[in-house]
């Protein structure tokens, strides 16, 4: 909702969550407002200049005052019941109790094509041989001769069990669910109850990870107390760790604004319990990311002719610069951050890129100057592509390139740090992550022009979004296995539109034998029988369509991730003007979740928003 004040002229935003608290709050001063005989102002102006609410310290801090109910822990192990049992070598082998719940986590993925991998199956041993009594680590020397079969139907059985229970046994549940959430997911954050996103802590488990990642199949440790960071204002109540623990430490920094943090063993990364993504900190952070790089669009040619000129530099390492940051703004790639103490996976990003992570072909394929990039990206998933590229840059590509071996760096004069500050220097706030935010939500703009037709359907301009969406996600690089249920989806799919096919068919007889009776008979009953038949025949006609266009949607999305894009890079307001433009119902775009991380630009983003 916004308010307008006559004597104050700014609009102010409040988003306010069922239970009638403020999420958070925008205030803007428009640049010039029409009155008319003392009434409110009329439609508000497409720019605003932003002032904020609440006066903001200069020290750095977010917060002056934060009290919260700490973390929910993962529950502890439950043992198997008696009758579920694990074999060795075809003998009955009785495990003890964290040996048994390690082997449970490998039992209830056994279906999934993770424990077929040798990389999976090999991590996750060595690690349950961590867990394992030295009884057990002699009886059990090869995952091969392991039978989780009984442990697996079990889980099968308990998840069946779950979809068949009663109305008054989920009841149950979400009235427990809904205790919890009011007790430990929110917290006071100055004058504002704030909704907490992630306050359940993850129980221990096998590490997946993205595509081969060389850590998948370790086991995740349960997160305990003593491994917990609790961060609140020293006048708060601090919350209490359970009976008999403690935590690691109780810290009251406000130049942060997460709230419980810990070090996960996989990796060596902190993990974070931080504001839901619609709070009014989140909000406004989301805000300005996307301000940021509308700054940059207003100076990005600028740059562009800058870093071309850099190409011809004397320097050396103002020539690799310049080349970096090119692939960076046209192949929306990272920039390569050095990895964290214990990282073990071989992923790369621009910055970081080796000898071996590029071929230079001067023509291929009637096209001159090429480059194929082949790497392991974030996530270790694989990068590969074959890009055209200026001659200048590939002749520079070949200066690099001369007396340096594959496992040799590319940009041996340049790192992330020397990028990002001259990033800095180019523009306040700039980084390699804005020309990323930048080029995917101008790229989705732009799309949605082209592919956007006045006279589509519902259903077909949904599927123009989504190939627009689909397109920044190709550029960004969001793939991800097709899911384990795709084909059989897609039969299912089919078998209704086989079906809708014949029911469409029958009724278009019906139709015809209703306007063959019409035009013997002429009377008004007839006549009303075709215009029945004619409008089941238009419905049919709808739904047929619709069910093809979902069809073509899933098909071209089977490999590509869309979320990624448009929860992080994509300027919801573009989205948001295109629904308004359109009438498209905003469910179709943005589901619950993503609708109230994204309330202040439904609120505030009218049809006509240029990004």
């Amino acid at each position: 909702m916004h308010f307008f004040n006559e004597s104050d002229p700014r609009y102010i935003f409040f988003h306010v969550s069922s239970d009638g608290c403020i999420l958070f709050r925008f205030e803007y001063k428009p640049k010039k407002i029409k009155t008319e005989n003392g009434k409110k102002a009329k439609k508000r102006k497409q720019e605003y200049e932003d002032e904020e609410e609440e006066e903001r310290s200069t020290d750095g801090s977010k917060w002056k005052f934060l009290e919260h109910k700490g973390p929910v822990l993962a529950p502890p192990y439950e043992p198997l019941p008696g009758h579920v049992r694990f074999f060795y070598d075809g003998k009955l082998l009785r495990l003890s109790a964290p040996a048994e719940e390690v082997a449970t986590f490998f039992a209830k993925m056994l279906d999934h094509e993770y424990t077929t991998k040798e990389m999976f199956r090999k991590n996750f041993y060595k690690d349950w041989r961590k867990e394992m009594t030295s009884e057990e680590k002699s009886k059990i020397t090869d995952i091969n001769k392991c039978n989780f079969t009984e442990m697996s139907e079990y889980f099968k059985a308990q998840s069946e069990a779950r979809k068949q229970m009663s109305k008054d046994e989920k009841l149950k549940i979400k009235e427990e669910n809904e205790r919890i959430l009011q007790e430990y997911g929110f917290c006071v954050m100055d004058n504002h109850k704030e909704r907490i996103g992630n306050f359940r802590i993850e129980p221990p488990g096998l590490f997946r990870g993205r595509g081969d990642h060389p850590k998948m199949g370790m086991l995740k440790r349960r997160i305990r107390p003593e491994d917990i960071i609790i961060n609140c204002s020293k006048d708060s109540k601090h919350p209490k760790p359970p009976q008999g623990t403690r935590w690691k430490e109780v810290r009251h920094d406000n130049k942060v604004t997460w709230l419980v943090s810990w070090t996960e063993n996989i990796q060596g990364s902190i993990k974070y319990i931080m504001l839901n993504p619609s709070s009014r900190i989140k909000g406004e952070k989301d805000w300005q990311k996307y301000e940021t790089a509308r700054r940059l669009k207003k100076c990005v040619e600028r740059l562009r002719a800058q870093y071309r000129e850099d190409w011809k530099s004397k320097e050396m390492r103002v020539r690799q610069r310049a080349v970096a940051l090119y692939f960076i703004d046209k192949l929306a790639l990272r920039a390569g951050n050095e990895k964290e103490e214990g990282e073990t996976a071989d992923t790369v990003g621009c910055c970081s890129l080796r000898v071996e992570h590029i071929k230079l072909y001067p023509k291929m394929d009637d096209q001159e100057y090429v480059v194929e990039f082949d790497f392991l990206g974030k996530d270790s998933i694989r990068y590969y592509n074959k890009m055209p590229v200026e001659k200048r840059v590939f002749k520079n590509l070949q200066l690099f390139l001369e007396n340096k071996q594959p496992e040799d760096d590319l940009f041996d004069r340049l790192n992330t740090s020397i990028l990002n500050k001259h990033l800095q220097e180019l523009m306040d706030g700039l980084t390699a992550k804005v020309f990323r935010t930048y080029n995917a939500s101008i790229t989705l703009q732009q799309q949605l022009k082209e592919l956007t037709s006045p006279d589509e359907s519902i259903p077909a301009k949904i599927l123009s979004y989504n190939r627009a969406n689909r397109a920044v996600a190709i550029l960004c690089n969001h793939q991800r296995a097709a899911p384990k249920t795709f084909e059989k989806s897609m039969q299912n799919l089919q078998t209704k539109i086989d079906e809708k096919q014949k029911q469409l068919s029958a009724t278009r007889k019906q139709l015809k034998g209703a306007k063959t009776e019409h035009k013997a008979s002429h009377d008004d009953r007839s006549k009303k029988m075709v215009e029945v038949k004619r409008k089941a025949v238009q419905r049919i006609e709808e739904q047929l369509m619709k069910l093809q266009m979902q069809a073509t949607d899933r098909e071209e999305n089977k490999q590509i991730a869309l979320g990624t894009s448009k929860l992080n890079y994509l300027d919801p307001r573009i989205s948001v003007a295109w629904v308004k433009k359109w009438d498209v119902p905003m469910e179709k775009i943005y589901n619950k979740t993503q609708r109230e991380k994204f309330a202040w630009a439904i609120d505030m983003a009218e049809e006509d928003y240029e990004f």
